[in-house]
């Protein structure tokens, strides 16, 4: 299904249901609006484990604008700002009211541009598997802990020059480090459409005019935060989930550190994933 936001057409797709039958009532369920990482992906990273949420939840995958089904649009606008105000104006358009936002990895960015430019919109937020700033030298180290000096060379090449020969190379060598717990589903890249452009500009953003930091930003979130992040993740490393929870306000924020895991726990220990999201929307 399409809508179009903020003047481009926005790709989404739902599991579950709104309102559902309670007695002599509708029950409005909360909504978890998901958001996929990349940059340059889909949604469709999500499919089909996050559905079993959709037993307390009303789940909704979003195509960032030029990534996925989306329209490509301007290449000008595929920054974080505009990112952020598309997940608002995605929930006005929709008459979503107070969702709960989950961002993972790159949407885990995304995610924090929309709840700090508009703190007071979501019920609460998940920020899984991603950072609040970018260290590359701890990435490249953490790649290089965990696949040798190969890994470190390839993972500079890629985030030093981002063109299709690094990426190939990327992910052949480092993509397989990410989860080395979890069973790698080979089709997965094979069935995500991929806008591999927005991945090269993004490596270049910090360069630009949209450099990120959300340090600062952060004390601005005004609702329930879980932090997930697992203690393998070499891409985004848990001391980047240490620091996004640092930032936000510590009455409103709870940390969860999985051992032995790598990007995003859902690869690695999935039921454990559903366990943390399911308590976090029903709490």
């Amino acid at each position: 299904m399409f809508v179009s936001v903020n003047g481009t057409r926005i790709f989404f797709d739902v599991s579950g249901e709104s309102f559902v039958p309670d007695g002599p009532h509708m029950r409005e369920r909360p909504t978890l609006l998901l958001l996929h990482g990349g940059p340059g992906g889909d949604h469709s990273t999500f499919r089909p484990l996050f559905s079993q949420l959709a037993d307390v939840a009303q789940v909704i995958y979003l195509d960032h604008r030029g990534n996925g089904r989306s329209d490509r649009g301007d290449p000008a606008t595929w920054n974080l700002p505009q990112w952020g105000d598309d997940v608002r104006a995605f929930c006005d358009v929709l008459g979503i009211h107070k969702p709960i936002v989950l961002g993972y990895s790159f949407g885990g960015m995304v995610a924090q541009s929309y709840a700090t430019r508009h703190p007071d919109h979501p019920a609460k937020m998940v920020f899984y598997s991603t950072s609040p700033k970018r260290d590359r030298e701890e990435i490249y180290a953490m790649f290089e802990r965990l696949g040798g000096p190969e890994a470190r060379a390839v993972a500079e090449a890629r985030w030093k020059n981002p063109n299709p020969a690094t990426a190939a190379a990327y992910m052949q060598v480092c993509m397989p480090l990410y989860n080395r717990r979890g069973t790698y589903d080979p089709d997965m890249r094979a069935r995500t459409v991929r806008n591999d452009e927005v991945a090269f500009l993004f490596a270049k953003s910090d360069e630009g005019q949209y450099p990120m930091d959300f340090r600062e930003a952060l004390a601005t979130i005004q609702c329930p935060s879980l932090v997930i992040g697992g203690e393998d993740d070499p891409i985004t490393p848990i001391s980047r989930s240490e620091l996004l929870a640092a930032c936000i306000p510590q009455h409103l924020v709870q940390l969860v550190r999985v051992p032995d895991a790598g990007h995003g726990v859902h690869n690695d220990d999935p039921a454990l994933a559903m366990r943390l999201l399911r308590d976090f929307i029903l709490a």
